[in-house]
């Protein structure tokens, strides 16, 4: 069997619908590092890069999820062409890892009235909004895949999974919105 050049290989299909859509391509960065490492970078991104526990600093282009005491989910505009030259020369001093992962992941949000009983279909938190707030994330799964998942709405989800999974996150979560209409609970 002849291997198809990469150029002719296709993609797998990411399933978009009216409550799961594939966000634009955007720079991501995963910062380790001590306190002083989190607030040199922040004071580079125009962020107030918080040491409390699953929560993200935002602007209006750029954010830092808390995914650990020592690690942030640096994401960015894709044509942000500011933010590495500014990591870079804010933490040159200091003992820290950066490092690019901008093409290692693919963002879906999940929004709309179901979309908190959308996710939980195959996320075992426990995501009403009286237990997972707005500007909350963490590292979780969707069905069998690791996913980050940051609550950027009352009825919207951010979530980062890995490029790799994203076809089957976004057809489990196609799979389970048609489940949710069949019964009922989704209008």
């Amino acid at each position: 069997m002849d291997k198809l050049p990469l150029a002719q290989r296709s993609t797998p299909r990411i399933h978009e619908s009216n409550w799961v859509e594939v966000l634009p391509p955007a720079q991501r960065f995963v910062l380790r590092g001590a306190a002083q490492v989190m607030a040199a970078a922040g004071g580079a991104l125009g962020l107030d890069i918080s040491q409390a526990a699953c929560r993200a600093a935002v602007s209006e282009r750029r954010a830092a999820l808390w995914l650990g005491p020592d690690e942030q989910l640096i994401l960015a505009d894709e044509h942000d062409e500011a933010v590495a030259t500014a990591l870079q020369s804010a933490l040159r001093e200091l003992p820290h890892s950066l490092v690019d992962v901008s093409h290692r992941q693919r963002a879906l949000r999940v929004s709309g009235a179901a979309a908190t009983a959308l996710l939980s279909v195959g996320c075992p938190l426990d995501l009403d909004l009286s237990a997972f707030p707005v500007g909350m994330c963490t590292r979780t799964v969707c069905a069998k895949a690791e996913i980050v998942l940051w609550r950027t709405g009352p009825a919207a989800f951010h979530l980062e999974v890995w490029r790799s999974f994203a076809a089957y996150v976004s057809g489990f979560l196609a799979e389970a919105a048609r489940e949710l209409v069949i019964s009922g609970e989704q209008s």
